[in-house]
């Protein structure tokens, strides 16, 4: 029996639960999910945004109970330091958390107005001033961290950054977002690991449907 559970909600819509997910992945810590129902408050509070204390996705491990996605990485990379979760070096260690820390609070219009979903796909899709601003900032810190890292990750070897930013990347696939080549780069490396293969081919195949997530915004 696997020593762990993560209890996560939509694959489709789901972005806390992607991080939550890749953050456990990424650290090789074996884990049971748990799939709560589309229908459940805590995981409809989690994917429509309508509240900022959600227990979605949540780890359990050996007596600790942790709901934050956040938190979860933190208490990964001091179970399971070998995965690297977070740069050896102290400066990037400090700005990888500080760019995931951004992420995990920020950006709230580009979550607003292009929601993950993995099923759509809207070529050439009207992109809103404010939610431009918030795409030129993670452009920015994507050429950052690649221009002082060399790549081929954000802070070169895959870690916390990667996982927190993968469902950025997906919007971006979604909503026909343009990259410059460097980051169309990245963004392609993103879509084309075996983890995000695998939570992609589950996303696909999942029957439920959120009304309020299939409105082209």
């Amino acid at each position: 029996m696997a020593k762990a559970t993560l209890t996560i909600s939509s694959r489709n819509y789901s972005s806390w639960s992607l991080r939550g997910w890749l953050l456990t992945k990424f650290s090789a810590l074996e884990f049971e999910e748990i799939v709560t129902a589309a229908g459940d408050p805590s995981a409809r509070a989690e994917i429509l945004l309508l509240s900022p204390t959600i227990l979605v996705p949540c780890l359990r491990h050996e007596g600790a109970t942790i709901w934050d996605t956040l938190a979860i990485g933190e208490y990964l990379n001091e179970t399971m330091p070998q995965a690297g979760l977070l740069p050896a070096d102290r400066i990037q260690r400090a700005h990888c958390r500080s760019i995931c820390g951004e992420i995990h609070s920020g950006f709230t219009t580009l979550r607003a107005s292009l929601p993950v979903n993995l099923k759509a796909h809207f070529p050439g899709f009207k992109i809103w001033s404010r939610a431009q601003a918030d795409i030129d900032r993670v452009c920015t810190i994507w050429r950052e961290c690649l221009a002082i890292s060399g790549g081929p990750f954000l802070f070169g070897a895959r870690c916390m950054a990667d996982a927190m930013y993968a469902p950025v990347v997906t919007r971006f696939a979604t909503y026909d977002v343009k990259l410059e080549p460097r980051l169309e780069a990245y963004a392609d490396l993103i879509m084309a690991m075996r983890e995000m293969q695998e939570w992609i081919a589950a996303a696909k195949a999942e029957p439920e449907e959120i009304e309020e997530l299939e409105v082209e915004y």
